[in-house]
């Protein structure tokens, strides 16, 4: 009986042992699949809140202002107003804002699209692997990327108007 307890207790201390191995592995030894400037831009397919497909390739010749955020964020939601505003100025210009909500339902993002009153496309990353490809963390983070594709800067925090008039401003073709 003795044998059998230390027998289960030492197999619970292994495997306990292990998971704490392996969480401390991926959160700080573990290579991240995060891209920074210089690098081309990992392409992706999502859907916006109308069902239609959106691949980064597709906008190759624009400047794409990928934005990851999510509705419960306060410094994604002061941004997005402002974010609408330079839209509006530089969509004609080759500039596209893609926003990518994070693990969202359709109806939460929805509400928040039309009480800011949002027209860029508003993509649903459901299952976060975009968000993880591009090694987000934390919320709000924007990627600026060139015509060419190139990711020409990466800012992660909330944006006011005037820096992103900037980065509209340097990603213009």
């Amino acid at each position: 009986m003795k044998k059998r307890r230390l027998f289960i207790r030492t197999t619970i201390l292994t495997i306990l042992l292990v998971a704490v191995g392996y969480t401390l592995y991926t959160q700080f030894i573990a290579d991240k699949q995060a891209f920074s400037v210089g690098d081309q831009a990992p392409n992706f397919v999502l859907q916006d809140l109308e069902g239609n497909e959106h691949k980064l390739s597709d906008y190759k010749g624009k400047g794409v202002f990928l934005n990851f955020w999510g509705t419960w964020c306060k410094p994604c939601e002061k941004e997005m107003p402002v974010m609408e505003a330079q839209y509006a100025k530089y969509k004609d210009q080759g500039v596209e804002i893609l926003a990518a909500n994070v693990d969202e339902t359709d109806v939460a993002v929805k509400q928040f699209a039309n009480r800011y009153g949002l027209s860029f496309p508003i993509l649903m990353d459901k299952d976060s692997q975009v968000l993880h490809a591009y090694g987000v963390d934390p919320l709000p983070t924007t990627f600026l990327i060139d015509k060419n594709g190139k990711i020409v800067d990466v800012f992660i925090g909330g944006l006011d108007e005037q820096r992103i008039q900037e980065y509209m401003e340097l990603i213009k073709p």
